[in-house]
């Protein structure tokens, strides 16, 4: 399986960044197939030079982006901005957290009632 990744060059505490495509296997910093690009987060504005047609026909015959890479290719014009959600998990528990307030409630309301007919 091919990916598109970046693979770290720079200095120590100064990173910049190629783009590559490279298989899955291979090491961060390892071989490659194609460099599509440079990117270098460090800069103000962020710096990306990429050679888009190359990027697309990499994607064409069947190759992945990393999270990020998606992200440089989204600010490219060449994919779609990925959409983010919250999970389904992150619903169903605060429903719990609801029902626990409510509990209290209806055990407070239920021991009024018993103490009006034990007097």
């Amino acid at each position: 399986m091919l990916k598109i990744r970046l693979r770290r060059t720079g200095a120590r505490k100064r990173p910049s960044y190629r783009v590559v495509v490279a298989e899955a296997t291979a090491p961060r910093d390892g071989r490659y197939i194609e460099i599509l690009g440079t990117y270098d987060p460090l800069t103000d504005p962020v710096t990306l030079s990429l050679n888009g047609d190359r990027a697309k026909h990499w994607l064409s015959v069947g190759a992945q982006p990393t999270d990020r890479v998606v992200k440089l290719l989204a600010r490219e014009g060449l994919m779609e901005a990925p959409v983010h959600t919250k999970p389904a998990a992150d619903k169903t528990e605060a429903a719990p957290a609801a029902v626990a307030v409510a509990e209290p409630e209806a055990a407070a309301e239920a021991e009024d009632p018993a103490e009006e007919s034990a007097e």
